[in-house]
């Protein structure tokens, strides 16, 4: 959970790992230079370009070829050190931008060239002012041709694809559920959701812990515990600092036909007071306290926050919505509990029931889902607690025997259509 009004969620930006942010104000530049921050996020599913900026963006887009590169001319802007900054941002290791440089194409006009390692579909939008973040110019490049390989091994890839053509709903049709049943004819699947990625950094300790990357490390210590287990198999949603919109996430767990969705958060209140874990489910009647419904506002944000493009977003009806199973809201319910025991074993309870709200990530209809707040990050021990090693095997602990408890009594040994 984030609060998104608070100071933290500016401070992120002056953190991350690939990133330059200058106050204009402070350096003195003309009011025609408004480029205020890039920021570049590799990841091996795409990478992202974000120019920040105190005024909306016009700009033009075209490829080259002999070396493949990537250009983009900006309008209405000059050359500061903001932007002269942007070769310097670019690792080594990200799979598809090999360099970058800017340069004043004219005197309005600066030119943005990225220098490719491999073909490339860009994708290329502009983004309203949110959260304290300004008027952003956003870059996706995606693989001009995935493998198959890349497609069998994880199905993000296409479901991105997909979800950028606004087809996903219309791609995403109930899967046939896995013959046999979970943890005796086959391995139980469950699909691990580290809440937040990329742009979206999620809630801010005040030692700058960021919330991304604490649920992060339990869902890969988690994924670890459950991969051992005979009869489960562990997926994740991300196992990279890269932003994922909510759909996605619900669309991959389904694609896998998991018989389990857990989406792992860390919590945060303007009261530094607020401590605890606790565990929510999907309502479609509203949600059962103040709380919970706030909550599920500020994550069903987190796409407004990480970034998409309106093509991606075009299905507002709330088709998945509407589909979802009292069966199995209540499945997860059940499934909710026994993780919230577990929880109330190593942490401080902030309430003893699940509670419930209309989380966007959680209206996978044949799925049962829940979503775990592990403790307030706002919380300066509870901060203190999610930087160690000791807490975040004992909350991936905690939900591998929640999952075994369970299904020991008596959860639906196959997914339902």
């Amino acid at each position: 959970m984030t609060d998104l009004h608070s100071p933290g969620r500016r401070r992120w930006l002056k953190s991350a790992g690939a990133v330059w942010l200058l106050s204009v104000s402070k350096i003195g530049l003309a009011a025609s230079s408004h480029m205020v921050a890039i920021r570049i996020w590799p990841s091996s599913t795409y990478s992202r370009v974000t120019l920040e900026s105190s005024t909306p963006l016009k700009y033009r887009q075209f490829a080259l070829s002999n070396p493949e590169r990537v250009v983009v001319d900006i309008d209405n802007i000059h050359l500061n050190p903001v932007l002269k900054s942007v070769g310097n941002l670019v690792r080594s290791d990200d799979p598809y931008i090999r360099n970058a440089r800017v340069g004043q194409f004219d005197k309005n006009t600066v030119r943005l060239v990225l220098e490719l390692k491999q073909n490339v579909t860009p994708k290329v939008f502009t983004l309203d002012p949110v959260a304290g973040i300004r008027n952003r110019l956003v870059l996706d490049l995606y693989p001009a041709s995935a493998s198959s390989k890349q497609y069998e091994d994880d199905p993000l890839l296409a479901l991105l694809e997909d979800y950028n053509k606004g087809n996903l709903e219309e791609n995403q049709p109930a899967a046939a559920p896995r013959p046999g049943k979970a943890g005796k004819d086959r391995p139980i699947v469950v699909m691990l959701d580290p809440g937040h990625g990329g742009e979206d950094p999620g809630a801010i300790g005040k030692h700058k812990t960021r919330e991304k990357d604490i649920v992060l490390k339990i869902a890969r210590r988690l994924k670890a515990l459950i991969d051992k287990e005979p009869n489960m198999r562990a997926y994740m949603t991300r196992n990279e600092d890269v932003f994922i919109p909510l759909k996605v996430r619900v669309a991959k767990a389904r694609k896998q036909r998991a018989d389990l969705f857990i989406s792992i958060h860390a919590d945060a209140f303007t009261s530094r007071a607020a401590r605890g874990s606790s565990v929510f489910a999907l309502s479609t009647r509203g949600a059962t306290s103040t709380a919970a419904r706030y909550l599920a506002r500020t994550q069903n944000e987190s796409d407004l926050i990480g970034g998409v493009s309106k093509s991606g977003d075009r299905y507002l009806d709330h088709t998945m919505f509407d589909m979802v199973q009292s069966l199995t809201i209540n499945d997860s319910l059940k499934f909710g509990g026994e993780v919230l025991a577990r929880m109330g074993k190593i942490n401080h309870l902030h309430k003893k029931t699940v509670d419930q709200a209309g989380f966007a990530v959680l209206k996978a209809p044949d799925i049962p889902s829940i979503l775990v707040e592990t403790a307030f990050i706002s919380n300066l021990e509870e901060e203190r607690k999610l930087r160690t090693s000791k807490f975040q095997q004992q909350v991936a602990n905690s939900i591998l025997a929640g999952i075994k408890a369970y299904f020991a009594n008596g959860a639906p040994l196959a997914p339902r259509k």
